[in-house]
């Protein structure tokens, strides 16, 4: 981690979040207190971002600077909110087709899965605030850089996100081993959004619920399931496929 993507010292963190930085995530040591601290905390919790107390010396293996007890990681790219992009698929003509991750965490997986969203064409891919994986160097890096050409929306709500899909007349198909039809029996050809889990927890049980679809991809070998970034592209060049693209 270079010292120019990060931002550390809490007078400058603060600095930082008011002048509207896109923040990462920001740690701070386990043990901070004092109302400079208790300003930060405030401003953090309203503009939702995520934090992590840690021990002192975690902080200076980033940087031997005098941070204060605190480092914010800044953000390799500008977040988009979807719904500013959607209206806008719509008013040019396009049928929207967007990628959700549910609880996605592993950066490598996310890389690869942004990589393919860039080349098959995804409009924008969703992840929500907390419990996910960010767009940092090392995501952008695994991605062959296509998370800087494609629209990441980072959600407060998640379930929100996908319910206000759901509303702007996109279908919502939710890959999990519990989906009672294949994916290739699916229709996906209009307006379609397709969510992925983490390959440990899955899609979480809110936005199974309230997914159009369930789908599954077939397995016959004994492992449990496929890697996550293989699953997602499976089901990407269905839609390809399907819409007569390929």
């Amino acid at each position: 981690m270079k010292e120019k993507e990060m931002i550390f010292g809490i007078r400058a963190v603060i600095e930082a979040i008011e002048a509207g930085k896109e923040i990462d995530k920001i740690i701070v040591r386990r043990e901070l207190q004092g109302d400079l601290s208790k300003e930060l905390f405030a401003l953090v919790k309203s503009h939702n971002i995520v934090v992590q107390r840690v021990p002192a010396e975690r902080l200076d293996r980033f940087t031997r600077k005098n941070h204060q007890g605190v480092i914010a990681f800044l953000s390799a790219i500008t977040y988009e909110k979807i719904e500013d992009i959607i209206p806008f698929l719509y008013e040019n003509g396009k049928d929207p087709f967007i990628i959700v991750l549910d609880g996605i965490t592993d950066v490598r997986n996310f890389g690869a899965i942004a990589r393919t969203c860039e080349v098959a064409g995804v409009d924008a891919i969703v992840i929500p605030a907390k419990g996910s994986v960010t767009v940092n160097a090392d995501a952008v890096k695994t991605s062959a850089g296509a998370l800087l050409k494609i629209p990441v929306c980072k959600e407060d709500n998640l379930t929100d996100a996908i319910r206000f899909l759901k509303n702007s007349g996109i279908k919502v198909v939710a890959a999990t081993e519990r989906g009672a039809e294949a994916y290739a029996n699916v229709d996906v050809k209009g307006p379609v959004a397709i969510v992925m889990g983490a390959e440990d927890t899955g899609v979480s049980n809110d936005n199974l619920r309230i997914a159009d679809t369930l789908v599954k991809i077939p397995q016959f070998g004994t492992i449990g399931s496929l890697n996550v970034s293989v699953a997602a592209g499976v089901l990407i060049y269905e839609v390809i496929r399907q819409k007569g693209l390929a």
